[in-house]
């Protein structure tokens, strides 16, 4: 390999340098961190039947999610992504903490999942369909006529 670089001239020994250092560095992984979850320390300090969800606030910083309803709970949610080249994003570690409350607010359980523990949920995109298919501009507008009542204008009596 050195007798080959040895050869070439300057230039061509740049160009190639620079296109084996770019190959290189971009088979490298790069990870990125999301979210956020409280520390084991943090988590200790609550306690279950004591705290309350202005205290959970306090002790471990704001959910990354919380639920629909109002006694609904708390979710903490961190994830970290490898980025590998030019394949796909992978999720390689996920980390869940949700915590419950009881109707009055205070704290039922505490619980941490895993991305092991997760389940992959396929979304169903449904699309509502129209009645406007197979009709043009003009078919659409010369369509209305005739149609129109007073009845249908708010307000009007």
């Amino acid at each position: 390999m050195l007798k080959v670089l040895n050869r070439l001239k300057p230039a061509s020994r740049a160009v190639a340098c620079t296109l084996v250092l770019a190959t290189v560095v971009a088979c490298t992984p790069v990870y990125k961190k999301h979210g956020y979850i409280p520390t084991p320390e943090e988590l200790a300090e609550i306690k279950v039947g004591v705290d309350t969800r202005d205290t959970v606030l306090e002790k471990a910083g704001a959910p990354s999610s919380s639920g629909v309803l109002k006694d609904s709970g708390f979710y903490y949610v961190a994830s970290r992504v490898r980025h590998y080249g030019p394949k796909r994003p992978e999720v390689v570690s996920r980390e869940l903490v949700a915590i419950s409350f009881d109707q009055r607010g205070v704290v039922r359980n505490i619980e941490k999942f895993g991305l092991e523990d997760g389940y992959v949920i396929v979304l169903d995109r449904r699309v509502t369909d129209s009645s406007v298919q197979d009709k043009g501009f003009l078919r659409q507008l010369l369509g209305n006529i005739g149609q129109f009542s007073p009845s249908n204008i708010p307000g009007a009596s």
